[in-house]
């Protein structure tokens, strides 16, 4: 076992002093009004920036570096050793009981451990084919049920004036009643990667465990901002059967993405994977399989480096304290809500009772009379602020809320498989926060939606829209290269 050291900063002492620790906070850019600035960051549901200290980390451990599965040399000790504490870390993180659960990476989010365990449950309940998911399920929540498991059925979202809330638990047990033995699993997302919506996950997963059968839950967004409690409960039907995350928004970019599950529901199925590292033996024309967790899920050489990233940041924000970092999310997103709902034609989509309905880092809204993709590029071109538009991989839940605004264009619709862009309204603006965030970047991103509502033609008479869909500015251009160039970049290193 890693020995670990106290940190002398905890609580709101290492979240001040982290939160201005991250790499890119300060990256600046020129933009369409001549003016050079620091971009606003507030994209961190799609992906957020990397910790400085997991960085600086992962660049301590490089001195060290080798493959895994091996104490025969000193590095080979190191990274076997590390490795498998990060496994530890994420089970304690989540407060997931090792002796009954185990952990292990895959792919770069959540998208390849759902296919992972929707292929799982394809296997062991062969006879059950239905699954039951929320309309708020991002694309990585529903796909991988739809061809590894079989008919999915979405659960209502509670309605509070009209507006859409958290999955309705009422609906929902109705749903396992009336499908009863023909139900697989539930699988829903801690928070919307769309509204930042919670769903009462251990609520949900006493439903299911009440009706005979098992939960999932897309962790995806819920890591970074809210503390998590998969076993250990009074009453253990409250236990999360299977829970999955991203690395990459939780402050980790380049981290792999992280399975953590009941052993003997993974025991019940042969892994997906083979390769070195998951086998005992192997025969001319057969091989054994370890029974050993986490080996028998990670085949072949496993992002290392990325896990070691990951581990940092979670032991980081361990320190912290998830019900701080909580705290301070939920004042953050109300404050921000706030500023929003007093800006002329602004419409917030989802509940905005954050009362009844907490959200936590994200609202999506659209500006009346204005595309999504033109505000998005006036954010992005005239005030260096990067949000994210268009669906959030989330079609049928963002053209569920359009329909409170769109809902004449959505009927006019003649052809369904036309891709999104041909459609330039149908979509929204996403603003997203991170530990990085401030009050000031609150203030002057609203001050910037109240210019734009203000100036809404001006604004319109510098853009068109291409063949793609996009609003491209008719003066000012932008090139990542005078930022980024990777081949030159690299000869300036080996210039060195």
């Amino acid at each position: 076992m890693i020995k670990t050291q106290s940190t002398s900063l905890k609580g709101e002492a290492l979240y001040n002093k982290i939160r201005h620790d991250f790499i890119g906070l300060d990256t600046e850019y020129l933009l369409a009004n001549g003016k050079k600035t620091r971009r606003v960051y507030f994209d961190s549901t799609a992906s957020t920036l990397m910790m400085g200290p997991a960085l600086r980390t992962a660049e301590q451990f490089l001195k060290h570096y080798s493959n895994t599965h091996s104490e025969m040399h000193f590095g080979a000790k190191i990274s076997t050793q590390t490795y498998n504490w990060v496994h530890q870390k994420v089970l304690d993180f989540v407060k997931a009981d090792s002796k009954e659960y185990t952990c292990f990476f895959t792919g770069s989010g959540v998208t390849s451990g759902m296919n992972r365990m929707a292929r799982v449950f394809g296997q062991i309940r062969p006879d059950k084919n239905i699954i039951l998911i929320s309309i708020m399920e991002h694309h990585s929540n529903d796909l991988p049920h739809r061809k590894h498991g079989g008919q999915v059925v979405h659960i209502p979202l509670d309605t509070h004036d009209s507006n859409l809330g958290c999955v309705n638990l009422q609906l929902l047990e109705k749903y396992l009643s009336q499908y009863k033995e023909k139900v697989s699993y539930v699988s829903v997302t801690g928070i919307s990667n769309v509204t930042g919506i919670f769903n009462p996950m251990n609520k949900i997963a006493s439903l299911a465990h009440k009706y005979g059968t098992h939960v999932i839950v897309d962790a995806a967004q819920m890591a970074s901002h809210a503390p998590i409690k998969m076993s250990g409960h009074n009453d253990s039907s409250h236990d999360i059967d299977s829970l999955i995350f991203s690395g990459h928004k939780t402050y980790a970019p380049g981290s792999p993405g992280v399975v953590i599950a009941r052993k003997s529901i993974l025991s019940a199925t042969d892994p997906d994977e083979v390769g070195g590292g998951m086998v005992d033996r192997v025969y001319e024309n057969s091989y054994v399989v370890k029974s050993k967790f986490p080996d028998r899920e990670e085949a072949g050489t496993q992002n290392i480096l990325g896990a070691i990233i990951l581990g940092a940041s979670i032991e980081i924000l361990d320190q912290i304290g998830m019900d701080y970092i909580l705290k301070k999310d939920l004042a953050m997103t109300n404050e921000l809500m706030a500023k929003m709902i007093g800006i002329p034609d602004m419409v917030i989509y989802g509940d905005t009772d954050t009362v009844t309905c907490p959200r936590a880092a994200s609202i999506s809204f659209n500006i009346v009379n204005m595309d999504h993709g033109l505000v998005a590029a006036i954010l992005n071109d005239y005030y260096n602020i990067a949000v994210r538009n268009e669906c959030f991989c989330a079609h049928p839940y963002v053209e569920k809320m359009l329909e409170q605004t769109h809902a004449n264009q959505i009927k006019g619709i003649k052809n369904l498989d036309n891709p999104w862009h041909i459609e330039p309204w149908m979509g929204m603006v996403r603003v997203s926060l991170g530990l990085y965030n401030t009050r000031e970047d609150l203030n002057y991103f609203a001050n910037a939606l109240n210019d734009i509502v203000n100036k809404k033609d001006w604004f319109k008479n510098k853009y068109k829209i291409n063949e793609n869909g996009e609003y491209i500015h008719v003066e000012f251009r932008f090139s990542g290269e005078d930022y980024f160039n990777l081949s030159s970049i690299v000869e300036e290193e080996i210039k060195r």
